[in-house]
């Protein structure tokens, strides 16, 4: 059982204390303290501002939150890091969730696909995707309801139910490895499906 303080804390990945990532924080929350406003700032920022790597052809490969900021780019893990760390700065439980999907719609291959649930007071665990929308993805943060990047539509895809604090380790796996953005996402990770396998 994760308790919910562990929501709030610095990792070495959602490197939140690191000085640009504070000071970004901060930035984006200096006009207001409603924590749904600030949860919506950091969101959009993300989603709109950082780059996904894939869809816009971009290096570096990055991984730590800073380095998401630092570079302005990741795939959806590195930003959900980031926007866990934004959320977090501001004093918000946030956590990483995943999905798993099929590469081509058709089934196997999967990969993993990242996202974010942030707890919200009368509303609870909400999650949010930051990946970035294109033509065929529209995510918004409008809660309670949610709107994701990606429905689950065929066998072997699956919303994964675990809240994590920090990224599991097939995916700090992937990005540590390579250097491109074409080798990761040749590389995209994947994991079994386990039954009632959950964090909380």
């Amino acid at each position: 059982m994760t308790a919910m303080q562990d929501y709030l804390k610095p990792t070495s990945i959602v490197d939140f204390e690191h000085p640009t990532v504070m000071e970004k924080a901060k930035k984006l929350a200096v006009e207001t303290e409603d924590p749904i406003k600030i949860a919506r700032l950091c969101f959009e920022f993300v989603r709109d501002e950082i780059k996904h790597s894939h869809d816009y052809r971009m290096n570096p490969v990055t991984l730590k939150a800073s380095e998401v900021l630092e570079h302005g780019t990741g795939y959806c893990y590195a930003k959900s890091h980031l926007l866990a760390a934004l959320l977090r700065a501001n004093s918000i439980p946030a956590g990483i969730c995943y999905q798993r999907l099929s590469r081509d719609d058709k089934g196997a291959p999967f990969c993993l696909h990242a996202l974010n649930a942030v707890y919200l007071e009368d509303i609870g665990w909400y999650r949010m995707d930051a990946r970035g929308n294109k033509e065929d993805v529209n995510a918004q943060f409008n809660p309670p309801h949610e709107q994701l990047a990606y429905e689950i539509r065929i066998e072997g895809e699956a919303d994964l139910p675990e809240i994590w604090t920090d990224p599991i380790p097939p995916v700090v796996e992937v990005l540590s490895k390579y250097t491109d953005y074409a080798e990761v996402y040749d590389n995209l990770p994947d994991v079994p499906l386990i039954a009632n396998n959950c964090d909380e």
